[in-house]
């Protein structure tokens, strides 16, 4: 639980993830509390975490490899500024992201942080990263990782959102079958989509047909 606690020890709100409930049935679930004000900040706030303590315990160091559109490069470097054994590197797109976005992750002075902005938009930039880490020879000698979502930790993370609302969305659990929860995800790269499968194999959970329509037209 200390690890956890020191993911979550920025986190505006007492509760880190807040429900509100509105009318007709309608919840939505409050994943903006971190630092940067994005839903990245509960899943690799606590990441880091984890890494930080098993690189202390095996006396290693790694270089973060990101890229990002905004969010995703911002919440990383909040994560693991001023960590000892990990040093980042963030590819943002010029022009590309908005201006707060840019400015939480070009203003960080830390050592550990390196931000560079490049040409082409964020598809453009993950086709290098993409090289990159299908050397596996070059990774390995050069300690290298990834915390965009292809980082299982940051799914893992990310399906405890989707237990904690359906248990707040849920008055009892004494029926049976469980009551179905329809879930609505807003999702750029799928990635925060990717955790619902794995909360839905013990809870009834389903997407909302109108979203998974469109995610797959």
């Amino acid at each position: 639980m200390d690890l956890i606690d020191r993911a979550f020890s920025r986190f505006r709100h007492r509760e880190v993830v807040h429900l509100s409930r509105l009318r007709n049935g309608l919840n939505v679930l409050e994943l903006w509390h971190g630092v940067t004000y994005a839903f990245k900040d509960l899943s690799l706030s606590c990441t880091a975490q984890f890494l930080q303590y098993f690189l202390e315990k095996r006396e290693k160091h790694v270089t973060v490899v990101v890229g990002t559109s905004g969010d995703t490069g911002s919440a990383a470097i909040e994560s693991v500024q001023g960590t000892k054994n990990v040093d980042i590197i963030v590819l943002l797109p010029k022009g590309h992201c908005t201006k707060i976005q840019e400015l939480q992750m070009t203003t960080v002075l830390k050592e550990n942080v390196h931000v560079f902005g490049v040409e082409g938009n964020s598809d453009e930039l993950d086709e290098p990263i993409k090289t990159v880490f299908a050397d596996v020879a070059f990774v390995k000698k050069h300690n290298l990782m990834s915390l965009n979502s292809i980082n299982w930790s940051r799914v893992l993370v990310q399906m405890a959102h989707h237990f904690f609302a359906y248990f707040q969305c849920t008055p009892s659990l004494d029926t049976h079958p469980l009551p179905l929860v329809e879930v609505v995800v807003p999702t750029g790269a799928a990635g925060n989509l990717a955790a619902l499968p794995g909360a839905a194999l013990p809870l009834p959970l389903q997407p909302s047909s109108r979203k998974l329509s469109w995610l797959l037209a």
